[in-house]
């Protein structure tokens, strides 16, 4: 009998959990948890309190006993693992951004060709994010108040999209582009017009309705590549649904109407 593959664990992305949520909660007394175990915990739920202030408050407002206040931990816990509130931004940026393109690369793996790879990892894209509200807010429409380190970081997360069209499908298609049409410059204008539509979306608050993108975005991807009937084509065979991984993200404010622990020592 063939054995049958677990499904994978639901992909959790800063601020889709709350920072004081009680089953979060750090036991105290004689059977406490191991201290490296104290250190990640509070960690993460630094990272969640960062996401939901930053979608809330908006990055310049937002302050680090607010941080605290969201997580349940204290000042000087938050400065034990971070060096300031940019230091905690980046930081939950990185992580979630990692598992999203790991995400992104998993179903573009998974898909027969590339133009169906490009097609699922940009649902994936539009799903995860569609279930993290906060995140998607934190990540793509806030990073621009960060100043310089922020649009670097976007930089590096922009490059790691380049890769998609890198495979050889996405050679291919872009050997096949017009004369004087370079392919660095042509992939470089299809990334940023992806990500400008989605800033757009997020920005207006609608990050829910993202997943409504895919068939324009997926259109305009494709055709500098496949010409425009071929990806019209391509985006007429049925395909299935990519669901998101992401645990539905709750409302920025809504850490504070949980149960809450006292704030960690």
């Amino acid at each position: 009998m063939t054995a049958v593959p677990s499904p994978a664990p639901p992909l959790v992305l800063p601020g889709t959990r709350a920072g004081r949520d009680p089953e979060r909660s750090i036991r105290r007394g004689p059977r406490r948890l191991p201290a490296e175990v104290v250190a990640a915990t509070q960690r993460d739920r630094l990272l969640d309190g960062i996401v939901r202030t930053v979608a809330q408050s908006g990055y310049a407002k937002a302050r680090i006993s607010d941080i605290c206040q969201a997580a349940g931990v204290t000042r000087p816990v938050f400065y034990e693992q971070f060096r300031g509130k940019e230091d905690a931004f980046l930081a939950a940026h990185r992580h979630g951004t990692t598992l999203v393109i790991a995400s992104m690369e998993a179903a573009f793996e998974a898909a027969g060709d590339w133009p169906s790879g490009i097609r699922d990892a940009l649902g994936a894209l539009l799903g995860i994010l569609a279930g993290a509200p906060a995140f998607a807010t934190m990540a793509v429409v806030e990073i621009d108040a960060v100043g310089e380190a922020g649009r670097e970081e976007r930089d590096v997360l922009l490059a790691q999209f380049r890769r998609f069209f890198t495979t050889a499908g996405g050679a291919a298609g872009a050997a096949g582009a017009p004369p004087g049409v370079a392919a660095t410059e042509l992939v470089d204008a299809v990334v940023g017009g992806v990500y400008a539509s989605v800033y757009r979306r997020i920005a207006a608050g609608g990050a829910a309705e993202l997943p409504v993108l895919l068939p324009t975005l997926s259109y305009f991807v494709l055709a500098p590549f496949l010409g425009p009937e071929g990806a019209a084509a391509r985006l007429a065979e049925p395909r299935p649904a990519v669901r998101a991984s992401a645990a539905p993200c709750l409302h920025p404010g809504a850490s504070r109407q949980h149960g809450a622990d006292a704030p960690s020592p």
